[in-house]
C-alpha cells in the first residue's frame, strides 16, 4: 500500500530517525493542534449568536481582567480556560509572578527593541506557516511597524515585576494574545489556509517556535552585542517564560524540559525540521520590518532611514548569520557590521565591569525597570489589536 503524503507535511520517519519515535510523535502532533481551551471559548462566542454572543465577550474580557470570580455564571469553557490560566503549573515558583523575569532588565529597553526586531520576529516571520497566516488574515506589509510596537508592548508588560500576576497589565495582554490567536485560526481557516501544507493556524508549532524567539533566539542576540546573561540568569529567563508558556496555552510537554540554551537547541532543531524553508510572504514581512524600525530609529538615533536599515541588516546578520539573513532577502552591509563587532566587545567589556559589583548591576536592574514602565506608560494612540480583537 502506498502512502502519500501532503507536500506540507513532516516526514514523520524521517523525523523519527534523527530526533527518535517519542519526539517526531509530539511535533507532527503539535503542528496540528491549536489550543484547545481558547479555541473551545471562541467557538461558544461564535455558536451563540449576536446578542449572546456580545455577553459572553464582556464575561471573557471582564474574566480576563478581573479575574474568574469577577463573572456571575461563566461559561463552561471561559471557566475552563480562566482556571487553567490562573493557575500556577507544578514545580513553578510563585514568586515570579512578582518579580518577573529580573535578568532581562539588566539590559536597558533599547536593547531589547533591537533584539526583539532584528532577533526574535525576524526569525519567526522566517516561518511559512506563519507569514502566510500573517498574509492570509491581512496583516502583512502594511502592519510591520503596528505589529512590531504591539509586540514589544505586551513583552515588556509581561516580564516586568509583577506582570505575569492575574489582573495585571502584562498577564491581561497574554490572555488577549492569546485569544486573538483563537480567533485567527477561525479567520484563517475562513479564508482557506491550507492546512494540508501549514498545518492548524497559529498551531503548537509556530506557538513553540515563536516562544524559542523570544528566550533562545533574543538571549543569544543579545549576548552578540555585550548584554550576555550568566548561565543562572538565563536558567532564571527559561523557568519564567515556562510561566509564560502556560498562560499562553503552549503545551507543556513541548518546553517543560528546556532550562538552558543546550535544551532550547535541540527543541529549536526539532522545530526547524518541521517549518520548512522561508516563503515569499517571510521576504515580504522581513523587508517591511526592517523598513518599518528604521523609521523608527530616525528620532532617537538620528539615522536616515538607509543607515537605519544598514544597521538593522548588519545587526541581523550578527544575530542569526549568513544563510538565515540571505534566505530573507536582507542584504549585507559590511561597513555597520565591522562597527557592531567593536561596539559589541566594548559594551561587553563595560558590563563585566559593572557585573564586579553587586549593587552596581542591582542599581541598573532597578533604573531599567523604572525606564521600562515610562516607555509603557506612553499614550500608544488607541488601543492595540490584542486589545480590540483578543477578547
Amino acid at each position: 500500500m502506498t502512502v502519500t503524503r501532503s507536500p506540507g507535511a513532516p516526514d514523520r520517519d524521517a523525523l523519527a530517525a534523527r530526533f527518535g519515535p517519542r519526539r517526531a510523535g509530539l511535533a507532527v502532533r503539535a503542528r496540528t493542534a491549536g489550543d484547545p481551551l481558547a479555541d473551545a471559548v471562541v467557538a461558544e462566542i461564535r455558536a451563540a449568536g449576536r446578542e449572546d454572543g456580545r455577553a459572553l465577550t464582556a464575561a471573557l474580557q471582564r474574566g480576563i481582567r478581573d479575574g474568574l470570580a469577577s463573572v456571575t455564571g461563566p461559561s463552561p469553557a471561559l471557566a475552563a480556560l480562566l482556571t487553567s490560566a490562573e493557575s500556577v503549573p507544578a514545580g513553578t515558583d510563585p514568586a515570579m509572578l512578582d518579580t518577573g523575569i529580573r535578568p532581562m532588565f539588566t539590559a536597558p529597553p533599547a536593547v531589547h527593541t533591537l533584539s526583539l526586531s532584528a532577533g526574535a520576529l525576524l526569525r519567526t516571520y522566517g516561518s511559512p506557516s506563519i507569514a502566510v497566516l500573517l498574509g492570509t488574515t491581512g496583516r502583512l506589509v502594511e502592519s510591520a511597524e503596528r505589529r512590531l510596537t504591539e509586540t514589544g508592548t505586551w513583552l515588556l508588560a509581561a516580564t516586568l515585576p509583577g506582570g505575569m500576576r492575574p489582573g495585571s497589565p502584562g498577564y491581561v495582554g497574554t490572555l488577549q494574545v492569546r485569544m486573538l490567536h483563537a480567533h485567527m485560526r477561525v479567520l484563517a481557516r475562513g479564508r482557506g489556509l491550507d492546512e494540508a501544507v501549514h498545518g492548524t493556524p497559529v498551531n503548537q508549532v509556530d506557538l513553540v517556535r515563536t516562544w524559542l524567539d523570544f528566550t533562545l533566539v533574543s538571549m543569544r542576540a543579545e549576548a552578540t552585542i555585550g548584554f550576555g546573561l550568566t548561565p543562572a540568569e538565563t536558567t532564571e529567563v527559561y523557568a519564567c517564560w515556562q510561566l509564560l508558556a502556560h498562560q499562553l496555552g503552549i503545551d507543556p510537554e513541548l518546553v517543560r524540559d528546556v532550562t538552558s540554551h543546550a535544551e532550547a537547541e535541540e527543541l529549536d532543531a526539532l522545530v526547524t525540521a518541521v517549518t520548512g524553508p522561508p516563503a515569499p510572504e517571510s521576504r515580504a514581512l522581513a523587508g517591511a520590518l526592517i523598513g518599518a524600525v528604521a523609521a523608527l530609529l530616525v528620532q532617537p538615533l538620528r539615522l536616515p532611514v538607509p543607515q537605519g536599515r544598514r544597521l538593522l541588516q548588519a545587526l541581523a546578520r550578527r544575530f542569526h548569520g549568513a544563510a538565515v539573513t540571505t534566505g530573507l532577502g536582507l542584504r549585507r552591509s559590511p561597513g555597520w557590521e565591522a562597527a557592531v563587532a567593536v561596539l559589541g566587545r566594548m559594551i561587553a567589556v563595560q558590563r563585566r565591569w559593572v557585573r564586579r559589583s553587586p549593587a552596581s548591576l542591582e542599581a541598573a536592574r532597578v533604573r531599567n525597570v523604572a525606564a521600562t514602565r515610562a516607555l509603557l506608560a506612553e499614550d500608544r494612540g488607541g488601543p492595540s489589536l490584542f486589545e480590540t480583537h483578543g477578547a
